[in-house]
Parts: structure tokens; C-alpha cells; sequence
């Protein structure tokens, strides 16, 4: 894991190309590569590239970076990890090599069969830069499912520059900051920004599973090297053939396989382990490959619905691991709320970033690399949603809208906290564990966005939505089609789960979730690895038939059953929980100072990018308790506080 950057100066811009300048771009990503630097420049050429390092394979000075190939045709950064280098370097054969990094395996292989074409062979996680001197272009590169950023766009003198992270091209004295208000309807929507777009309107972002080439005089030129749409259209048009014994088979041979291919490392490698279904199956397959017992960790709040740290805890110690928890009270979970604009760089709003980020810096006390669960849910149908659509709504869909609405303005006449009240009385008997959350939160959201959708389509789009209509509340904005938009409306909405299962995986994967763990986690210097979204167990997931992901309301279905070979069941059976935090309670509490500092009407007239009254309505709304709106104020309270800090 490691920043990367570099630029590629327009004729006569050679103040885009000084030592300074790459210097403080690099520079400004040292979290992300703390062990080592390198920088190298070619002056004729107009090429500069910077590298910060955080060594995992290959610890010696043979793995540093940017490094050139042995025919001295490339020069390259990257930033990742190639899981299968060592089976590249044995099909490569008789070659000079130097050291044992993936970095020199990539340049090989690049050498061998040529930039695009070497891209299929790879397994791995990665954004890569490379120079061809001979062709005169720089080829940028992300990995299939966008575990790794990689932003690029043009400076004010028409050079071009790239960086693992927008904070490096705004250490750039060229780079251009205008925002883009249409950018920023999008955060309001999502809670995240979506490629191929960034907060600034002059950097964009590059898309999962794309290459583009750049070259002096020329225009951008790209394509993808792996088509998600289709392999999932692919894999429901000829599903696997498999009984329900060999599907779980499968998928302990290419999950295990996955899990052994990314605890190679020549550091400490451990877990994030919450006691749900995914990250226990993931330490599951960790315990049976490795002889040491698996470093786990796991951080939950005072608070004891929100507490998953039992739940670790038991599934730690029935798969005999070494675990390590840390048990936050509320003021130290706070403390890290002003830092977040820091950590995360772009205005980001996913509030399960605070104990994600947590959980980082804990775990970075102990290793270096920390496997995760993340992609579970969207490769096997693990949230409500998908459950929804299969079942909920085609019964709902058949309710007259006008009896919709009835039972919505019903729902919506009784606040969150009172529909709350009733749930806990109902639920008094069962385990804490077992009970339901945020009952009020819940139905308003059903009776809001839900009942009145017209389709399977917009009840997606609904449910993904925290402003239903953000363009009315960023001034001077258009919100503009996203990704997960654009997949929406090719979509195949006869089987609704599948299709939101493929919005999931182009869209909030890698958007939302996987710019979470990344941001969070390379603030520490901790590399975080995914097994589940090795692209050949992505490619299986598509070819199993939806019953075998979700069965009779239970989600996840054939995860679950090859985690009960290792894990009894009984220690995983809750209601899912997720990793959250009491964010409409602090807002309320001790975060309300802080907020209304952000959202004071006079700052917001001043900068001028929102609408202060509907601004203010949701405010008050959620201070009296009569609505939860804490969600949609934190989108712009998380621009306001990284604006604060942009502006510094």
C-alpha cells in the first residue's frame, strides 16, 4: 500500500514540472507510504512520477519505487498489491530479476505483453502509473472493483497530474480548486462523491477496472478492461448447475484461495472481526491457512445496542485467535469527529467511518496489513434491500398508491422516538441482542421513500437516497447522472435483488464502502485487504442462482452455511447490526454546539453553496426529536468541516 503521483507537463509549463511541486504532492501522502520515498523526473520528456512507500513485500531497497523495467522502456508507480505475482514470475520464466516485489513482476509482465494487454492476468488490488518512453504516454490503471483511488485532471497551464489522493493535487501551486456545486448535490444524495467525479470540477476521478492513456497534444484516451454489467448478465443467463453441497464447496476452495494469496506479506497480517457473518468467515478461512493463530480485532461503543464486541469476542475465541478489543465511550469516539475532514480528505459522509477509522488506528498498534469482510453483502444479497425487493415489495407494489400515502402520512404522524417507545415495550422480552434498532427510523424511511415509489428502479434509488431532492438544497447546482444512475436504467428489474446487487457493486462498494476503509485506514499506514473481492469469486457469486444467496428471508445464505462449517450457528444469529454509531443522539447532544457552528445561517449565507432554510428546517426537525435527520444533515456538516479545512 502507497501514494502515488505525478504529472505530465503541457509544452512550455516546466514550473508544473519542478522538484517542489512533485515534492510536495508526494509528500502530502506520506501516511499512505511512511517507509520510503522516491521520486524520479525525465525534464525532455515532461514526465514526473513520486511514490511514497509502505513496504510489505519485499522489505529491501530492491522494492523501491518508482522503479524501471530491465529493457529500461517503463517507469513505474503503483500502489496495491498483486496477489498472484509469484505464479506471473513462473509463467514469465527466465527473466534478470533483481528482488521479489510485484512491483518488478508488473513491469516484466508489461514488458513482456505491453501495458493493457498484461491486465487481465492480474489478481490483486491496485492503482498503477506507468511510463512508456518509447510510445511517449502515460497509462493510469484501477483495479476491477475500485479498492484503490486514483484521481487525475488537468492544471491551470493545461498540464495533467494524477494522485493516490486529492489532497496531493491540491498541494500542486497549478492546481485548480473551483467546486463543483453539482459534485456536491451528489454528496447530499449519497453521502459519498461518485466516480468519475470529485469535489473539485477540474479532477475527476478514475472509474474501477479502466486504463487511460495520456499523451502530450492528445486528448485522454480510455477504455475497461473488465466489464462487471456483462459478467453479471453472463452469470444469470447460465448459472452454475451446483446443489446446494457443491455451491458451498466452491466457494470455500475460491474464498481459501483468496485468503492465502492475501495473507502474503513479509509484516504482520491480522483481521477486523465484528461477529457478523462476513468478517467471521473471512478469519475462518485465515485460521485454516495459517499455522499461528490470526491477530483479530474488533472496537465497540459503550452504548449496548450498538456493542458488537461480545459477538467478536465469542466467534474469537471458538476460532482461537489472538484478539484485541477496545470498548470506546462516547467521548473518545467524538474526539475523533473535527479530525475526519483530515482523514478522508474529500468531503465524505458515511458515518460508519468514525469507528472504521477507530478500529484502524487500534489494529495498526499490532500489524501492518488487516484483512476484512468487506463486499459480502453486496456479492450475496446481505441487505434489507435486497430482501425487500424480493419479497416486500412486489406485495406492496400491488397497494393502490392512494392507500399508500394513507398509511405513509400515518406512519409519518407519530415521531421516530414514540414509534421507538412502542417497539421497545413490544420487544421487552427478547435479548438485548436480538431486538430491533431504530424501529422509528426505519418506518419513517419506509413511509418517506418507499411506499411511494413507483418501481423496483426508484425504490432503489429512494433507499439509497438521504436528500430525496438535493439539487433544491445546493444553490446553483444540476445533479448530474451518477454510475449507480446510469446502471439503473440498463438494469434487469425482472429479478429486482439481482439488479440492485449489480448498482451495489458498481456503485456503493466502490464509492462508499471501499473509500471508507481505505482513507481510514491509510491515515495509520495500515494496508486493509478484501478477500471477497478477489474478481474471480465475484465472477462465481454472479453465477449462482439467487437462492442460493437469499432463501426463505434469510440473507447471505451460502456464506452463511460455509461459516457454520467452522463457526455453530447460534453464535452468529442476530438481527444485522452494522457499524454504527448513536449519530441523531450526539447531534442532539454533545455534537450540538459543534453542528451549529457549521450550519450557522450567517456562515451559510456567506459561502453561499446551500439553501439556509431548508437547511434550517432539518435542523430543527431533528433537535426536537420529531424526525431523525441526522443523516442528512452529516453530508453537510462533513463539506462544511472539510471546507473549514480546505480553505486553512
Amino acid at each position: 500500500m502507497c501514494g502515488i503521483v505525478g504529472v505530465l507537463a503541457a509544452p512550455h509549463a516546466g514550473k508544473s514540472l519542478t522538484e517542489s511541486a512533485l515534492l510536495a504532492m508526494r509528500d502530502s501522502v506520506a501516511h499512505r507510504g511512511p517507509d520510503d520515498a522516491g521520486l524520479w523526473t525525465d525534464t525532455a520528456a515532461g514526465i514526473g512520477l513520486g511514490h511514497r512507500r509502505l513496504a510489505i513485500v519485499d522489505l529491501s531497497q530492491q522494492g523501491h519505487q518508482p522503479m524501471a523495467s530491465a529493457c529500461t522502456r517503463f517507469q513505474l508507480v503503483f500502489n496495491g498489491e498483486i496477489y498472484n505475482h509469484l505464479e506471473l514470475r513462473a509463467e514469465l520464466g527466465e527473466h534478470p530479476w533483481r528482488g521479489h516485489s510485484d512491483t518488478e513482476t508488473l513491469l516484466a509482465l508489461f514488458s513482456r505483453y505491453g501495458v493493457i494487454a498484461s491486465l487481465p492476468k492480474l489478481v490483486g488490488m491496485f492503482a498503477i502509473a506507468v511510463w512508456d518512453r518509447h510510445d511517449q504516454v502515460l497509462t493510469l490503471v484501477r483495479d476491477r472493483l475500485g479498492e484503490k483511488p486514483l484521481y487525475w485532471g488537468r492544471l491551470r497551464d493545461g498540464s495533467l497530474a494524477f494522485a493516490s489522493e486529492l489532497r496531493a493535487l491540491r498541494a500542486h501551486p497549478q492546481c485548480q480548486r473551483d467546486i463543483d456545486r453539482n459534485a456536491l448535490a451528489l454528496l447530499l444524495r449519497y453521502n459519498c462523491i461518485p466516480a468519475p467525479y470529485s469535489i473539485y470540477r477540474s479532477i475527476q476521478k478514475l472509474a474501477p477496472a479502466n486504463w487511460l492513456e495520456l499523451r502530450h497534444g492528445a486528448e485522454p484516451r480510455g477504455g475497461h478492461y473488465w466489464d462487471l454489467t456483462k459478467l453479471a448478465s453472463q452469470g444469470q443467463d447460465s448459472p452454475h448447475v451446483l446443489d446446494d453441497t457443491q455451491a458451498v464447496d466452491e466457494l470455500e476452495r475460491l474464498l481459501l484461495q483468496s485468503v492465502r494469496g492475501q495473507m502474503l506479506a513479509d509484516v504482520p497480517v491480522g483481521a477486523f472481526l465484528s461477529g457478523g457473518v462476513d468478517s467471521s468467515t473471512v478469519v475462518a478461512m485465515m485460521t485454516r491457512a495459517s499455522r499461528q493463530p490470526v491477530r483479530t480485532f474488533c472496537i465497540g461503543f459503550e452504548a449496548g445496542a450498538t456493542n458488537e464486541a461480545e459477538h467478536a469476542r465469542a466467534v474469537a475465541q471458538h476460532l482461537g485467535t489472538q484478539h484485541t478489543e477496545l470498548v470506546l465511550t462516547g467521548a473518545a469516539a467524538l474526539a475523533t469527529v473535527p479530525k475526519l475532514a483530515t482523514t478522508y480528505d474529500e468531503p465524505f459522509a458515511d458515518s460508519s467511518q468514525i469507528p472504521t477509522f477507530l478500529v484502524a488506528q487500534m489494529a495498526r498498534q499490532h500489524v501492518t496489513v488487516a484483512l476484512s469482510g468487506d463486499a459480502g453483502d453486496e456479492l450475496f444479497a446481505g441487505y434489507n434491500r435486497h430482501a425487500m425487493a424480493q419479497g416486500l415489495w412486489p406485495r406492496l407494489a400491488r397497494i393502490p398508491m392512494g392507500l399508500r400515502r394513507a398509511g405513509a402520512g400515518a406512519l409519518l404522524a407519530r415521531p421516530a422516538q414514540s414509534w421507538d417507545r412502542i417497539a421497545s415495550w413490544l420487544q421487552f422480552s427478547r435479548p438485548v441482542a436480538l431486538r430491533h434498532r431504530d424501529v422509528g427510523a426505519k418506518l419513517h424511511k419506509l413511509a418517506s421513500q418507499v411506499l411511494p415509489c413507483s418501481d423496483a428502479a426508484a425504490l432503489y434509488q429512494a433507499l439509497c437516497s438521504h436528500w430525496q431532492s438535493p439539487g433544491a438544497v445546493v444553490l446553483g447546482s444540476h445533479e448530474p447522472g451518477s454510475t449507480w444512475q446510469h446502471a439503473a436504467e440498463t438494469a434487469d428489474w425482472t429479478a429486482p435483488a439481482n439488479a440492485m446487487m449489480l448498482l451495489d457493486q458498481l456503485g456503493y462498494l466502490p464509492d462508499d464502502i471501499l473509500v471508507k476503509v481505505d482513507r481510514a485506514a491509510m491515515a495509520v499506514s495500515l494496508e486493509t485487504r478484501a478477500p471477497l473481492l478477489d474478481h474471480r469469486l465475484v465472477e462465481f457469486a454472479w453465477h449462482l442462482p439467487l437462492h442460493q444467496k437469499l432463501r426463505g428471508g434469510t440473507s447471505k445464505w451460502v456464506l452463511r452455511q460455509l461459516l457454520y462449517r467452522y463457526v455453530p450457528k447460534s453464535l452468529i444469529e442476530r438481527p444485522k447490526q452494522g457499524f454504527a454509531v448513536p449519530l441523531d443522539a450526539w447531534l442532539r447532544g454533545p455534537l450540538r454546539d459543534w453542528a451549529h457552528d457549521l450550519i450557522d445561517p450567517r456562515r451559510l449565507r456567506s459561502e453561499g453553496y446551500f439553501d439556509v432554510e431548508a437547511v434550517s428546517r432539518a435542523w430543527a426537525a431533528h433537535l426536537s426529536g420529531r424526525e431523525n435527520r441526522g443523516h442528512q444533515l452529516w453530508s453537510i456538516l462533513m463539506f462544511q468541516n472539510w471546507l473549514q479545512g480546505a480553505a486553512a
